[in-house]
């Protein structure tokens, strides 16, 4: 039997998730095991998941999924090339994971693999920092440095999404020496922003499904949906699209008390180039979250990285708080061959497997740590929720079997 690797959000699953899981056991083989290492409550663009892990573990499973593993809030909140990292350092780790599919916009793995050889070359590194010493954006300068050593094909690969994080997937492969074969799928339909589905496609974006969950339009997103997914959905407590006004206060409370030390705790915070005394003034003016974000950003400190900060600061996390790799498997969600996978991975585990919350609580520093600010991270998730729920579900919640 394979065992192939997919690095997921899932926010919300579609038809374009189950669609790769599809096209990944028609290149392997349709007994392929399909495991999926997934963002807890917090996703990359530095907002609360539209449901909680759990929940979104379980629409994984039924979406064709076999087992689910938790890319780590420290690491599902970074930068590509950090999340990257994450979650291949998890799903090597594992032992039983022998390919690595994710989709791009070209489909093509041998030009994606070029790229990632530039960007990991010596040669990139002087080109980079010759094009950022322009004061240009740090993405302008990454495509532009590696159009001048690899032509303006590959150079132009980075300038979509998909592209950019399988990229980055391939680097990390890399860089760790990790025995994964990659693939990729080439995605269809809507791009990953896009607000719409082109005319006839099967599949659209998570941020249209969403936007559909919160406007109360369940019967536009259905037909894009896992079967029973709506049902489950529409019983569970939701986190709307744009945080509540009681939530961003919380955040402003945060922002408005972080001093220039603090933020020159958080990763990406660039303490050289005098961006944490920037973030204490903004801090102290903003009314609104984009306002801060607003009198935040510079050419090289985008909004993307900016929201990421501050998420970093409201959850009170340093970049001294997060290991090069994450130090435990955690369990979010099993079918039939995920749990075949979970007894081979006694054997074959280089990490603490954890499938029992009183697992969590033998575990050793740093692992407990790492957990204990996971805990902390799931229970702010729940003041996005519209009915705030107790604290601790990190230590009561077992994960998902189907």
């Amino acid at each position: 039997m394979e065992t192939a690797g997919i690095i997921v959000e899932y926010n919300p699953v579609h038809s374009g998730h189950v669609w790769q899981i599809a096209k990944t056991r028609q290149a392997l083989g349709e007994d392929t095991a399909i495991v999926c290492c997934m963002s807890g409550c917090w996703v990359q663009s530095a907002a609360p998941a539209i449901a909680d892990k759990w929940l979104r573990a379980r629409l994984a499973v039924m979406g064709g999924a076999d087992l689910v593993l938790e890319l780590p809030t420290m690491w599902a909140v970074s930068s590509a090339e950090t999340f990257a990292m994450g979650g291949v350092s998890l799903l090597a780790a594992t032992g039983v994971v022998r390919h690595l599919s994710f989709g791009s916009e070209c489909g093509e793995i041998e030009s994606l693999q070029a790229v990632a050889q530039c960007l990991n070359s010596r040669e990139y590194a002087a080109e980079l920092r010759r094009f950022l010493d322009r004061g240009l954006p740090f993405a302008v300068c990454r495509q532009m440095a590696v159009t001048e050593l690899a032509g303006a094909k590959l150079g132009a690969l980075l300038a979509t999404p998909n592209n950019n994080l399988g990229i980055e997937y391939l680097r990390a492969v890399l860089r760790l020496g990790a025995d994964l074969r990659p693939m990729t799928v080439r995605r269809e339909g809507a791009g990953y922003h896009d607000d719409a589905a082109p005319q006839g496609s099967r599949f659209i974006s998570a941020t249209q499904a969403r936007r559909w969950m919160a406007g109360g339009e369940w019967e536009k997103a259905t037909p894009y949906l896992v079967p029973g997914e709506r049902e489950l959905l529409q019983s569970a407590e939701l986190a709307p699209p744009p945080l509540s006004d009681l939530t961003e206060r919380a955040f402003l409370s945060r922002l408005r008390t972080m001093t220039a030390e603090d933020w020159a705790e958080l990763p990406d915070s660039a303490p050289s180039e005098g961006l944490p005394d920037r973030l204490v003034r903004a801090g102290r003016q903003a009314l609104s979250l984009e306002e801060f974000y607003e009198l935040a950003k510079t050419k090289r400190y985008p909004h993307a990285r900016l929201r990421r900060l501050a998420l970093w600061a409201f959850l009170g996390l340093r970049a001294q708080d997060r290991p090069k790799t994450p130090p435990y498997l955690r369990v979010l969600a099993a079918g039939e061959r995920g749990r075949v996978l979970l007894r081979r991975m006694k054997e074959t585990a280089i990490l603490p497997v954890l499938t029992k919350p009183a697992h969590a609580r033998r575990l050793e520093e740093p692992c407990r740590r790492s957990l204990e600010l996971e805990a902390r991270c799931t229970d702010l998730y729940g003041l996005c929720l519209p009915h705030v729920p107790p604290g601790g579900r990190e230590w009561r919640e077992g994960p998902a079997i189907l």
